[in-house]
């Protein structure tokens, strides 16, 4: 819905420039299709910011529910105890 307001006011502003003439058709042209195209663009740039907040938040999901379970063996790893070499 968002994005088709922005490009009804894109037409609404090719259509001024065809149908309203002189001075007034000019600026009314250059204010709807900069702020429709305006518009879309800050749109679009809402939509890449809200897809990285939504992607966060499955992350964090992840990284709380790894965090949650309970080791397999309830053991914490050990390094191996490699032979001593004589001096």
């Amino acid at each position: 819905m968002a994005f088709g307001s922005a490009a009804a006011l894109v037409v609404a502003g090719g259509a001024c420039a065809a149908f309203v003439g002189g001075i007034v058709g000019e600026i009314l042209t250059i204010v709807l299709i900069s702020l429709g195209l305006g518009g879309a663009l800050l749109l679009v740039f809402l939509e890449i910011g809200l897809g990285e907040e939504r992607e966060l938040a499955r992350e964090e999901e992840r990284r709380r529910k790894r965090a949650q379970r309970p080791l397999a063996s309830g053991r914490r790893l050990r390094l191996r105890n490699w032979p001593r070499r004589p001096l």
